[in-house]
């Protein structure tokens, strides 16, 4: 049996998934309250449900952020460890590549934006493969200008008025950023090189910057 394992810990608590390339297996935790120190008995659950072995998870793709310090660090470091051996590769993508996939369309479309908030006013956008950390007057021009016919948008993004009245100006078809199977990421594997070492990008716009320098 070959399988991927997808773990996103960059948000709220952990979700992780096992799926087979082919799509006959899937099984998948999500655990909003859940902290790093209990991914690895997430996974044991993972393996046990679907009855394999971790040998049999031959990929395994993370999210490296935006997100919280605590979770990307101890997301980040558990999927480098599991990869260590060399018996499976380690793939990295930011959080906000992987939620464009949820989209059901191509996750690298021009025509999927994705936005989530970051703080107060303030949101993490991705549009046409550009990332950036933004009040929600940019995310307003932007998307104006570009005009998606899709976007990702976290409940925050939804209820925002500015937003809410941006997207039914340009007529976005808007999808949530949870309640979807991380199976939807597989795509990313043929656009992304595997790298043992991979670097979380926390919630600091710095990270933006630094993308940026």
């Amino acid at each position: 049996m070959n399988l991927d394992l997808f773990v996103d810990t960059s948000r709220k608590g952990i979700s992780m998934a096992l799926a087979s390339p082919d799509g006959a297996v899937y099984e998948e935790i999500v655990d909003p309250s859940a902290k790093g120190e209990t991914l690895s008995a997430s996974l044991d659950a993972l393996i046990s449900k679907i009855g394999a072995t971790l040998d049999d998870v031959k990929r395994v793709m993370v999210t490296l952020g935006p997100g919280s310090f605590s979770g990307l660090r101890t997301g980040v470091a558990f999927c480098q460890g599991l990869c260590f051996s060399g018996k499976r590769e380690l793939f990295g993508v930011t959080t906000l590549q992987a939620l464009q996939c949820f989209a059901g369309k191509d996750c690298t479309s021009p025509e999927t934006a994705v936005v989530i908030r970051a703080r107060n006013d303030y949101w993490y956008l991705r549009q046409n493969g550009t990332e950036s950390f933004v009040d929600t007057a940019t995310v307003v021009d932007v998307m104006r200008a570009g005009k998606p016919k899709a976007v990702v948008a976290d409940t925050a993004a939804q209820e925002d008025d500015a937003l809410k009245q941006l997207f039914a100006e340009i007529a976005v078809a808007v999808t949530g950023d949870t309640g979807k199977p991380l199976s939807m990421w597989a795509p990313l594997f043929e656009t992304v090189k595997p790298s043992l070492i991979q670097e979380a990008n926390y919630i600091q716009p710095s990270y933006f910057e630094k993308l940026n320098a």
